[in-house]
Formats: structure tokens, C-alpha cells, sequence
């Protein structure tokens, strides 16, 4: 009843403005995403969990559907899960409904929205509502957001509702309260800019408990001794300010967050009375067209334009650094993993895309942090790309292991891609890891891992449009389940058509006495079809995978091994 009622609504408001609104030409678009995965069991890799024992194959669809008319947009997604490990890895959840639906109007000046949408304050520390549909997140809020752009600088966005549901209550909302405001404008420094320019921010935000989170905290903190004892909060506070100054190739970006004392979970697993701060800073610097050849031959003739051009070289710098200080901010300071967040702290590492190479990520521990990354590139001449890249995470002093700051997280990285010819391209690598695995996993048991992973790359690119690309990877390591290699060779037969086959073998297999996967050499293969029919791309793929931590757009969570098929549709409209 209650979709049919928003449907009804949604129909009847979408009506009201096409009538007012006729003589203007309207634009519908949408697009689709299903998945499909059939199970195979294999006990070997741990592809055995409740999900394989109890389904078969499980779907994931989502329809997003949007109509603008002149000043006015109206979108719904109409959202479906079947059997689906999605948003619990060891569970199947079923249901379908209205997933996203929102009402929007920008006039000139004043803008409008009322149902669902994303947003962020800053960037995002303090707040952000998004989604990552890979790993089942949606942080829509329901409510309303009002945005007033006083001039072509500045701009002034308020909101309040509710977050979206997650797990069983997918297709409702939880009971706190958000409201947030922001203020954000460009100023230009001197005259014409010459000095720059700076974007200056501010934010604010509340999120108000309800009576029935407000009674579980109490009868929760009841239970402690008087001295750890302490009166929670309805109300939590947080506010920001951040700038941006840019000049030329060069920006320096900086941005503070507090939130008031509020109840959370602390490292000894007691609810506990703290505020929470977090300090985030970037620079960044690139040129372009550097001479640091000579412009004459040894001779003392002149080099061409051309032999001058391919000589140049670009550079490109990137810094960040974060300090994160008690500042989990939640819907519900009782939830834990993925559920009710608010605040938006990915890892301050490396993304990245191989298989063995993206095995170790480094999850943001909102308890607290210190973190800094940074990036150097240059191209010294035309066809040659040199990378190198490094990070480092510890934690804080007071994370309750006796005032020590404990070591997380390290990774250096360098890479260098170099042309050969016209239609191939070859890439050499190194990475080396540092990963607190006991205290990322929460397994006491585990030691530290310490990898070192040599990969290669080669691609080459036919005249006739065809292409081939071969990847490989070494991982080394004594720790967690041992040593890997991976190697990967895809085909492209033209731009619509493409297949890839690859393993990644556990050539050296080390076991911990919980791990439930058979201590020997073990195979997870990969055979994928690809093609692309207009705006429709299908996929399909046979595949095994690893138990590990996946990362989406920086935030990660752990996932068990999987086994089967599966298939999947992107279509835009």
C-alpha cells in the first residue's frame, strides 16, 4: 500500500506540472543495472557460507527513471533484491520497492527538493549522504533541501530528513533526525586574480536520537560500573570550515571538523562520552611543456619543433595528509561496520585496480588515526610515464593499547610505462605493504603482513582495431593465506566484443587455525564475456574469489569467498 501510495503522489505531482508546463518539450532517461549470480559451492575456498547452503542464485535490479520540464526534474528508482548476499555477505535479504524518488525544482535563484537525494558538506568528513551500489550502500536522505545561490560566487544549501535504511529495513528510514546547512563561495584574490583564487566554506549539522535509541543507551550504560556511568545526549553537533586556494598549477586545500561530546563506541567496547575532531589537508602542484633538454643537437644545429615537443616533460605532485580523532558519526551510536554512517572517511591509501594489488586495503578507523599520502609523477619524454607513490597510516596515542601508537598501515608503490612502437605499451612495477592485519580484521591471531608484488602489463593494439592486453602479478608473503600469483589475458575482437581468462593460484599456501580454507594450492580462475550492443553492455563471467576485504570509492568491508556465475546488464535510455 504504501508504494502504491507514493506512486499515486509521485503520478499525480508529475501530472499537475506537465499540464502547466505544456508548452515546454520534455526529456525522459533512465538507465538499468541487474546482476545476477548463480552459486557453485566450493568448500575448498570457503564458498560455503548460509547463503550457498540455502539458495541457489541470487538478483539485484535497479531502475532509474528520470522526466525534466523546464525548471522542474521528478526521478524514482524502483529497486529489487532476490535471495541477495548484497547487503549482508553472510544472509540472503528479499524485497522490492521505491528505492529513491525526489521532486526537484531550480529556478533562477531558488532551488527545491523534496524525497530522496545525495549530498555532501565539505568534503564530506562531517557529512555525506551517497551511494556505492557494489558493496550495498545507500545513505540517501529523505526530507528537504533548499538552495539559494546569491550570486554567481556564492551559494547557501540547507536540508533535513532522514537517513535510509539499511539490511531489513531497506525500504524505510531510520528515526534520527539530520539537518545540515552549508555556505560555500569562490573569491577572487587581486586584481584579475592575480594572486589566485579561494573557495571558502562552512557547515553545520545536528542529528537528533529518537526516544527509542535514547532508552537503549541508557539501559546499555545502566549496566556499567558508577564511574563509567555517564548521561548520553539526544542532540550531536558538528561543524566544519575549509578553503581551497588556487593559483596557477598549484592549490592548497585545508579543512577542519569537530562534533560535540556525543555516546560511542570506544576501543575498550564501552559506550563512551567523546567529541571527535578531524583535520584533512591536500596540495597539489603540476606543470606541463618542462624543457630540460637542450634545444640544440650536439653539433650546434638546431632541433625542429618536433624533436623539441617530444623532449618536454610534465610533472605532477599530490600530497594529503589526516588526522582523525574519535569522530564515528552515526544514525545510531550503537551501530557498527557499514550501518548508519554519516560522516564519510574513506582510506587515505592508494586505490588500486589489480587483482593481488588490491588484496591489502587500509579502512579508515574512525576512532582514530594519523594518515598521510603522497604522489609524484612525471613523463620525462613523449611515450614514457614514471608513477611512485607511497602512504602511511598509524593510530592514535590514546587507541587503548597502554598510550602507544601503533603502526597500521605502509605501502610504496612506483611504476613506469613506456610506448614501444606504435601499437604496444608495456608497464613494470613494484609494490611493497605493511598491513595490521589483527587489528584491521579483528583477529587476534593473525600477525602482521609484510608483501612485496613485482606486476607487469603489456598491451598491444592492432591496426585492424583488435587488441590484447596481458597482465601479471607476484605476491610474496608469509603471513595471512600465503603467496600469490595472478596472471589475466584479455582480448578485444573489436569495440563491442571482448573476453578475458585469468587464475590467481595461492602457490604457497600458510593457514592460521581458524581459517576454514584447505591448506594447500588453490585455484581461483576467471573467464569473462563482454559486449556492448548500443547502449546496452551485458556481461558474463565465471569466476572464483578469495575471502577479503572489498573497497568501493574508498570505504571497504569484509566479504566472504565466492564461486559461480555471474551475469550482468547496463543499459542507458
Amino acid at each position: 500500500m504504501k508504494f502504491l501510495r507514493l506512486a499515486g503522489a509521485f503520478a499525480l505531482s508529475f501530472a499537475s506540472v506537465s499540464a502547466l508546463q505544456a508548452q515546454e518539450k520534455g526529456q525522459f532517461s533512465g538507465n538499468l543495472l541487474l546482476n545476477y549470480q548463480k552459486y557453485i559451492r566450493d568448500d575448498k575456498i570457503g564458498a560455503n557460507t548460509r547463503v550457498y547452503r540455502e539458495n541457489t542464485a541470487s538478483t539485484d535490479a535497479w531502475l532509474y527513471m528520470q522526466y525534466r520540464v523546464g525548471e522542474y526534474s521528478f526521478v524514482m528508482r524502483y529497486d529489487a533484491f532476490n535471495n541477495s548476499p548484497l547487503l549482508d555477505p553472510q544472509d540472503a535479504f528479499t524485497d522490492h520497492g521505491i528505492g529513491y524518488w525526489k521532486i526537484e525544482k531550480n529556478g533562477e535563484k531558488l532551488g527545491v527538493t523534496v524525497g530522496s537525494f545525495y549530498d555532501q558538506l565539505g568534503s564530506g568528513i562531517l557529512f555525506r549522504a551517497y551511494e556505492q551500489r557494489q558493496i550495498g550502500i545507500d545513505y540517501a536522505l529523505q526530507g528537504v533541501r533548499l538552495t539559494y545561490q546569491f550570486n554567481d560566487n556564492w551559494r547557501f544549501k540547507a536540508f533535513s530528513g532522514n537517513q535510509k535504511g539499511t539490511l531489513n529495513k531497506r525500504f524505510a528510514y531510520n528515526p534520527q533526525v539530520i539537518t545540515g546547512a552549508n555556505l560555500e563561495g569562490f573569491v577572487p584574490l587581486g586584481e584579475n586574480s592575480k594572486m589566485g583564487s579561494l573557495i571558502l566554506g562552512a557547515s553545520a549539522l545536528n542529528r537528533t536520537l529518537d526516544k527509542g535509541t535514547m532508552n537503549k543507551l541508557v539501559s546499555i550504560i545502566e549496566t556499567y560500573d558508577r564511574d563509567d556511568q555517564f548521561y548520553p545526549k539526544y542532540n550531536v553537533w558538528g561543524f566544519n570550515g575549509y578553503s581551497t586556494w588556487s593559483k596557477g598549477n598549484f592549490s592548497l586545500n585545508a579543512e577542519a571538523n569537530f562534533k560535540s561530546p556525543e555516546a560511542i563506541i570506544d576501543f575498550d567496547g564501552k559506550l563512551r562520552l567523546k567529541q571527535g575532531k578531524v583535520y584533512y589537508t591536500s596540495i597539489s602542484w603540476a606543470k606541463s611543456s618542462i624543457s630540460w633538454r637542450s634545444e640544440t643537437h650536439k653539433d650546434g644545429t638546431p632541433k625542429t619543433k618536433k624533436e623539441i615537443k617530444a623532449q618536454k616533460a610534465s610533472v605532477g605532485l599530490n600530497i594529503q595528509a589526516r588526522h582523525v580523532d574519535h569522530f564515528p558519526l552515526r544514525t545510531d551510536p550503537t551501530a557498527t561496520l557499514l550501518n548508519g554512517l554519516v560522516s564519510y572517511l574513506p582510506s587515505m591509501t592508494r586505490q588500486n585496480t589489480y587483482r593481488l594489488l588490491a588484496r591489502y586495503n587500509a579502512p579508515a578507523q574512525d576512532l582514530g588515526e594519523n594518515g598521510i599520502q603522497g604522489e609524484f609523477s612525471i613523463n620525462p619524454q613523449k611515450g614514457t610515464y614514471i608513477l611512485l607513490n607511497g602512504s602511511y597510516v598509524m593510530s592514535l596515542a590514546s587507541n587503548g593499547t597502554g598510550g602507544t601508537p601503533e603502526h597500521l598501515f605502509r605501502e610504496y608503490y612506483g611504476e613506469i610505462q613506456q610506448n614501444v612502437g606504435k601499437s604496444s605499451k608495456v608497464k613494470l612495477g613494484m609494490q611493497s605493504i605493511y598491513y595490521n592485519q589483527a587489528r584491521y580484521e579483528q583477529e587476534l591471531e593473525y600477525e602482521p603482513v609484510q608483501t612485496l608484488t613485482p606486476f607487469a602489463e603489456w598491451l598491444y593494439k592492432a591496426p585492424s582495431g583488435r587488441s590484447m592486453r596481458v597482465e601479471a602479478q607476484y605476491l610474496k608473503t608469509d603471513k595471512d593465506q600465503g603467496s600469490f600469483a595472478n596472471a589475466m589475458v584479455e582480448y578485444y575482437w573489436s569495440k563491442k566484443f571482448s573476453m578475458a581468462v585469468g587464475d590467481m593460484v595461492n602457490i604457497e599456501p600458510h593457514r592460521y587455525e581458524r581459517m576454514i580454507i584447505a591448506d594447500q594450492v588453490l585455484h581461483y580462475p576467471t573467464f569473462f564475456l563482454s559486449y556492448i550492443d548500443g547502449p546496452t553492455w551485458y556481461t558474463l563471467s565465471f569466476l572464483k574469489q578469495q575471502q577479503g576485504v572489498n573497497c568501493s570509492g574508498g570505504v571497504c568491508r569484509e566479504e566472504p569467498a565466492f564461486s559461480g556465475v555471474r551475469f550482468t546488464v547496463n543499459s542507458t535510455f
